[in-house]
């Protein structure tokens, strides 16, 4: 019996990595899941891929997938930089980004923020569990405030929300979902992976030692009791164009090229992802609620990425031989007189 392949006929194990050594439960473990089932069906060349990231427990990640493609693991904060080196060597790879709470919005939030307003072709990943779990589960800078530790201590301290500094900074895509809701956050994955620009997906994924208990924002049962679904998504890759025409509030089946069907829901919903400040809004006041918005937040389909801005050529750098790099010593002299 021949295994089940993807698009360009490799085999959902590709995707797999080593096994994990995070605890049991660990909603990282979940999102890696998810991350090796968007993968195979988008159909990613694992030679393609360029797995980037900093330290902590989000940053082992890479390590528990696509044991094939490229990976970096950086220093604390520094996986900006890894990642945007990575796109202007090669702006051929997909380059996909892990990092953490502590690692983003910490010691790595100027590279963070350098990263988007420069709008680096990337998927930027943050596995947001609210505290530092390699260092025994103090609360991080994206904890909410009024947020309890295990020992009983309340967090005074303003929350750096991800995902509205994104937006503020000129983000073209972000997104926010829980590592629990793999129908929500795979297609969100695909539609970042295919996005031409920096991707932020802000996944809150609860620390099961640290940071699941009562009176923890970011534990398993808060999120599922305050998750509020902006919209049901789906991703649908390119191809022939199907064209489809009906009413809102209503199911559509539409039959895909190789033969599956795709059951669509017209939904009635006033967010509106090309409106930032109306983003914002939506973020603010569903945390003066205690609530999670979940879904894309916010997308601008219109800015050029980095390697466009910087006029790169269409073959990568890393392919490009000597003579190509460097300038004849007659050009040399010639630049050098017209100074």
């Amino acid at each position: 019996m021949t295994a089940n392949v993807n698009i360009i006929g490799l085999t959902r194990d590709v995707y797999k990595g080593l096994p994990t050594t995070l605890c049991a439960g660990c909603g990282h473990n979940s999102i890696t899941n998810h991350l090796i089932k968007a993968l195979y069906e988008y159909g990613v060349e694992p030679h393609n891929l360029a797995k980037m990231s900093g330290i902590g427990c989000s940053s082992k990640t890479p390590a528990y997938f696509v044991e094939q493609a490229h990976g970096f693991n950086s220093l604390h904060g520094r996986m900006p930089s890894a990642a945007t080196g990575a796109k202007l060597a090669n702006r051929e790879l997909m380059v996909l980004g892990i990092s953490g709470d502590g690692d983003t919005a910490s010691i790595g939030l100027g590279q963070y923020c350098h990263l988007i307003r420069r709008n680096v072709d990337c998927t930027y990943i943050v596995e947001n569990n609210g505290c530092y779990g390699l260092t025994k589960g103090q609360f991080s800078a994206t904890a909410d405030v009024g947020s309890k530790q295990k020992s009983g201590k309340i967090n005074e301290y303003a929350t750096i929300d991800v995902c509205g500094l994104a937006i503020q900074l000129g983000a073209t895509f972000v997104a926010r979902s829980f590592s629990g809701d793999g129908k929500q956050l795979v297609p969100l994955l695909q539609a970042a992976f295919s996005h031409r620009g920096t991707a932020i997906l802000d996944i809150i994924s609860p620390c099961v030692t640290f940071n699941d208990h009562e009176g923890s924002t970011k534990s398993y049962q808060y999120v599922k009791d305050h998750d509020v679904v902006l919209h049901t998504a789906d991703y649908i890759s390119g191809g022939k164009e199907i064209a489809v025409d009906y009413e809102p509030g209503t199911v559509h089946d539409v039959q895909l090229d190789d033969g599956s069907h795709l059951l669509l829901r017209k939904l009635d919903t006033n967010h509106d992802p090309t409106d930032a400040i109306g983003a914002l809004r939506t973020i603010h006041d569903a945390s003066a609620r205690g609530e999670f918005v979940t879904g894309l937040l916010y997308v601008d389909t219109h800015q050029q990425d980095l390697c466009a801005r910087e006029r790169l050529t269409k073959v990568p750098l890393a392919r490009l031989d000597e003579k190509a790099l460097r300038m004849h010593k007659s050009e040399w002299s010639k630049l050098m007189e017209s100074f």
